[in-house]
């Protein structure tokens, strides 16, 4: 197998990233928008001795679970790899993606539930973070999603897995960007003012939250003026916020924001709590999907415990420890960004929540300084998973059950291993569906300690 071939493939499996899987005289080839059951002309376009890559040209015979994908950009955008698949089909694939981590990495002979669905699969998603570029002759501004593999951007003038509003505030930074001598950024030259544009949507009250990312260290008068136009326009918009980064980073936002026009936040509402996201706060993109995990993990307290002691690690806003407090004598919450520690502490005023204490600390730091035991701790660290250290930490922390919150099946995997070795049982794995058409999985593993 050569790169630019063309063959033909049968595809009989699904990866973890996506992809289909087919074989020729036992060599794997991974196949780019295709679908288990599917026989596809593609091209090779990367080939080595273990496994090679390819791209769908044609497909020649489809699967019964392909569907015409809902938004007209899905083939060049890479936001929705896994739009062309029927959604219940999609939960099966990543039911089968949690499945075979958790027994090759995990080495647990267990089965895997089907995701809980997400409540909304259009306009689920209540983040964007759109980079921004312009055209070389015209200055006309780009805002979208890069096409996969590349940092050219998609120019999106709708995106069906968003609410609407965001398409209109987007068009207008577009159309008005010039007229107030706003240019998009050059990430080769490093030159220009808009690098991205993030908004925040509220499920709850449809409210905006607007952040311009610019390439700088401090606010100008152009810039202003133009933030400001983009809250006179829109009644939905609470606040425009300006956030300043002029490193040459691939992290979007950098550390310092300021509010040019309206309030920095907007107010989002799960199991009747109300949370306040600001421009660097981190949120579920789907709260809808959120809030069953959120109900999920309460519903288990309740059943198993009666008013127990609970440690809430990598907490962000606490969002939590605010939830079950009402099912707990106290919650101990740890998250190390001071800004997602204050949001917290409002929402605790907002709520009028008397049992949570917040902690702003790292939390490998606080376990090895803690005390007290819990009867129950909530772990819900970012995609890397935790440290074998921190792991060891929560074991001997917790008297009770663990409940780990993972975005990442191989992750989840390679944690659960290490806390079987302790004598930890896992008692069950349940797939939640986070990131509709897409090939990620957001899953909630309850362990038990052993006493």
């Amino acid at each position: 197998m050569h790169e630019n071939d063309i063959v033909t493939l049968d595809i009989e499996k699904f990866s973890n990233l996506g992809y289909g899987i087919a074989k020729v005289d036992g060599y794997v080839i991974f196949v780019e928008g295709a679908c288990p059951g599917d026989i596809v002309s593609a091209k090779i376009t990367k080939a080595n001795k273990n496994f090679a890559q390819a791209k769908t040209l044609e497909v020649l015979t489809p699967s019964k679970n392909r569907v015409e994908p809902f938004c007209p950009m899905q083939k060049v955008c890479g936001a929705c790899q896994l739009q062309f698949i029927d959604y219940d089909y999609q939960l099966e694939l990543k039911r089968q993606i949690v499945e075979d981590a958790i027994r090759t990495i995990g080495g647990l002979d267990a089965e895997i539930p089907k995701p809980i669905a997400s409540p909304e699969i259009k306009n689920y998603r209540h983040k964007i973070q759109y980079p921004v570029s312009e055209t070389k002759v015209s200055k006309r501004i780009l805002a979208g999603y890069y096409k996969p593999q590349t940092h050219e951007i998609v120019n999106l003038k709708h995106c069906p897995i968003q609410p609407e509003i965001c398409d209109k505030v987007m068009d207008f930074i577009r159309e008005h960007a010039f007229d107030f001598g706003i240019s998009g950024f050059n990430e080769k030259k490093h030159s220009g003012d808009l690098r991205h544009v993030v908004i925040r949507s509220s499920a709850d009250s449809g409210r905006l939250l607007v952040t311009l990312v610019v390439n700088a260290t401090k606010t100008f008068e152009r810039l202003n003026k133009f933030a400001k136009a983009i809250f006179d326009e829109f009644d939905e918009v609470s606040g425009v916020c300006v956030n300043f980064n002029s490193k040459k980073t691939n992290v979007i936002l950098g550390k310092k924001s300021e509010c040019i026009a309206g309030v920095d936040f907007i107010e989002e509402k799960l199991l009747e709590k109300t949370f306040k996201i600001g421009p660097n706060t981190f949120f579920q993109v789907n709260p809808k999907s959120a809030e069953n995990i959120f109900k999920y993990v309460k519903d288990f307290i309740r059943k198993n415990y009666k008013k127990p002691l609970v440690l809430d690690a990598y907490a962000g806003i606490s969002t939590f420890g605010i939830c079950v407090s009402d099912t707990a004598e106290k919650v101990v919450t740890v998250e190390e960004n001071p800004e997602s520690c204050e949001q917290a502490r409002e929402s605790l005023k907002i709520n009028k929540v008397k049992n949570v204490e917040i902690h702003n600390s790292d939390a490998a730091e606080f376990f090895k300084n803690e005390k007290r035991r819990f009867d129950l701790t909530i772990i819900d660290p970012p995609r890397k998973g935790c440290s074998e250290e921190s792991l060891n930490e929560v074991f001997r922390l917790t008297k009770g059950h663990i409940v780990y919150v993972s975005c990442n099946p191989a992750t989840l995997a390679r944690d659960l291993k290490i806390l079987i070795t302790k004598g930890c049982r896992v008692e069950s794995i349940q797939p939640f569906d986070m990131f509709c058409h897409t090939y990620h999985v957001e899953n909630v593993a309850i362990i038990k300690v052993p006493q």
